[in-house]
């Protein structure tokens, strides 16, 4: 069995929980054992996963993945604490809030031989992959794609861009490398409302 550890208990930490605690039948989770989850707040047991140290799951020899699902801010200095302990890591996107630290996240992750692994679980669902295969083989002349969502604490989510980095792995995979031609920012405070629109150009343009 291969021991596991969740650090964080929001929407994405509890679903984690859950899922290690009870397994696909067949599926690969089924070789995983959660030791228990990491949090700030005091919880006890969740589901019957019981509440462990930050410490305890570093040093714990029984413990070999961790399974990250904090806020945004906190994915880098995660990743270098589990990774320094000699764990493999999987982060909910994204892994960091710069490009510099990304990259230094995966040497650190090679260096010490461990899989850092960025989940994006959209990615593997039934609809998107149908998705795929409607646009293979076909160019992008034009596209527009809407989202809207509630509005973030940037001091623990970063820049807005970040709150739609998943969209933009969508379309990273569907039609490659992107480059951004312009980008602007709407706010209004008083309203609580913000809008970010950006264009990007494919790589035939």
């Amino acid at each position: 069995m291969f021991g596991t550890v969740v650090v964080g208990v929001g929407i994405a930490g509890l679903a984690r929980i859950r899922d290690l605690m009870n397994p696909m039948p067949s599926s690969p989770s089924e070789h995983l054992k959660l030791f228990g989850f990491v949090s700030r707040r005091s919880f006890g047991n969740i589901n019957e996963a019981k509440q462990i140290s930050l410490e305890d799951a570093l040093r714990s020899k029984e413990i070999h993945a961790a399974f990250i699902s904090t806020e945004n801010r906190s994915h880098e200095e995660t990743i270098r604490m589990f990774l320094e302990a000699g764990k493999h890591v999987l982060v909910e996107y994204p892994m960091a809030l710069s490009a510099k630290a990304a990259h230094e996240l995966w040497e650190m992750a090679e260096q010490k031989d461990k899989v850092l692994h960025v989940e994006h679980i959209e990615l593997l669902t039934e609809e998107y992959k149908q998705l795929k295969k409607e646009v293979a083989g076909k160019d992008l002349v034009k596209g527009t794609l809407h989202f809207t969502g509630h509005v973030l604490d940037e001091s623990k989510t970063g820049f807005p861009a970040f709150s739609g980095i998943a969209r933009l792995t969508w379309l990273i995979d569907l039609f490659g490398d992107l480059t951004v031609t312009s980008a602007t920012r709407e706010k209004q405070k008083d309203k609580n409302y913000s809008r970010m629109t950006v264009h990007f150009q494919t790589a035939n343009k």
